[in-house]
């Protein structure tokens, strides 16, 4: 049986270096994991944590898929009660849009972060509880729609990312 690998990375930022050079370290990382033949890269989201880079999670991922050929880039994962769905829905749309079949969407339903963060970020504290219908929403943006909805994901709409 063929095993598959993959990494998680969350853009460590060591004492005494800067979220650039974390960042930098990730992208060179991805590369060297794509060229050695692992599977997967995926990519967490965590906010105002010095020691963790990884915040903006869509961004790195297309910074890693530009960087890549071959192995699929994925969100692990986007912490869905800190964004609206048709906005994930429309980033990975995009980034499915540029590199095809290679990327893939993990949800979370943690803040990621601590209360006053998620205050900032406009997390409201019954948007956990809306976690299954948000996941729900998000795969009906993702998935096969009416051309004449009221509401599509543009890109994304028929893009059928893995979630």
């Amino acid at each position: 049986m063929l095993q598959h690998y993959s990494l998680l990375d969350l853009s460590p930022v060591p004492e005494g270096r800067t979220p650039a050079d974390a960042l930098a370290c990730t992208l060179d990382l991805a590369a060297r994991a794509d060229v050695r033949g692992y599977h997967r890269y995926w990519l967490a989201e965590h906010h105002n944590m010095p020691g963790i880079a990884s915040a903006a999670t869509a961004l790195v991922i297309g910074q890693v898929a530009a960087r890549t050929k071959r192995m699929r880039v994925g969100a692990g994962g986007i912490m869905l009660p800190n964004h609206a769905p048709l906005v994930v829905a429309e980033q990975f749309g995009t980034l499915e849009a540029l590199f095809p079949g290679r990327i893939d969407l993990g949800l979370g339903r943690a803040p990621g972060t601590d209360q006053t963060t998620a205050q900032a970020l406009r997390r409201y504290f019954d948007s956990a509880d809306r976690f299954p219908e948000d996941v729900v929403e998000i795969l009906h943006y993702l998935g096969d729609m009416p051309e004449d909805a009221p509401v599509r994901a543009v890109p994304g709409a028929g893009s059928n990312v893995p979630v």
